[in-house]
């Protein structure tokens, strides 16, 4: 499980217990970049104490995207054949990470816990970020074609020839909407993504990264995403038209 961390002392020790507890076989990959807090080092201290945790020093803040492309690429070298990524606030329940392998196992090359599906549920949000999020996902899944009702969720697993298929050298999003590039590669590579439905927690401790400027970058970018498929689809009509 790849867990990118900037400044989440208070959190990381807590997280990767309740995950190492849950799954005493999963390896974890603390991604760091660069935390003014100690996080790095504290990784570097469970690390020591564990053959299972790795860290990985970036030497700045160059976004979640950028920190998950990174830990991929390592986990990959180092021969994993599932790889996961998740928050390391508490946010993604380690508890329920084996519902997330059992849809793995049943033949799915991308799986997404996810709160908007039936049966998922989130703790402690705003009305104002619930309807943000739902009305977010609704306008990607009907943009961008997709049938994925939580496309920025960040609670995943990936098979090792998911993310092959993908070409991680053409990954260019950096940050949040890293989430909703790394789903609709999934789906035009023609493999399965399956949503199955988690309790997301809100985090106790810390700051969230999230904030509605992100969020409205996130769909900038989306929305430019869109824009170009649907040219690209005119052009092939007009082309056979002709």
């Amino acid at each position: 499980m790849v867990v990118p961390t900037y400044n989440e002392a208070a959190n990381l020790e807590w997280i990767v217990s309740r995950l190492l507890r849950a799954q005493p076989e999963v390896h974890v990959l603390v991604v760091d970049d660069d935390s003014p807090d100690g996080t790095g080092k504290l990784a570097d201290e469970l690390a020591a104490g564990d053959e299972r945790v790795h860290v990985l020093h970036r030497t700045e803040k160059a976004g979640l995207g950028a920190a998950y492309l990174h830990g991929f690429r390592v986990a990959l070298d180092l021969g994993f054949d599932v790889i996961g990524e998740m928050d390391a606030d508490g946010s993604h329940q380690p508890e329920q990470l084996q519902l997330l392998l059992d849809a793995l196992a049943a033949g799915a090359d991308l799986v997404i816990g996810s709160r908007w599906v039936p049966g998922g549920s989130i703790v402690n949000w705003s009305k104002g970020r619930e309807l943000l999020s739902r009305g977010g996902n609704l306008y990607t899944r009907i943009l961008l074609g997709m049938p994925v009702r939580d496309a920025t969720a960040g609670y995943r697993l990936f098979r090792r020839t998911t993310l092959e298929a993908i070409d991680l050298d053409a990954v260019q999003s950096t940050g949040y909407v890293f989430q909703t590039d790394m789903t609709h590669r999934t789906l035009r590579a023609g493999l399965s993504v399956v949503e199955v439905p988690i309790e997301f927690v809100e985090r106790e401790r810390g700051d969230s990264k999230m904030s509605r400027k992100v969020a409205t970058e996130s769909l900038r970018r989306i929305t430019v995403w869109g824009l170009s498929e649907r040219r690209a689809q005119l052009c092939r009509l007009r082309h056979r038209a002709s």
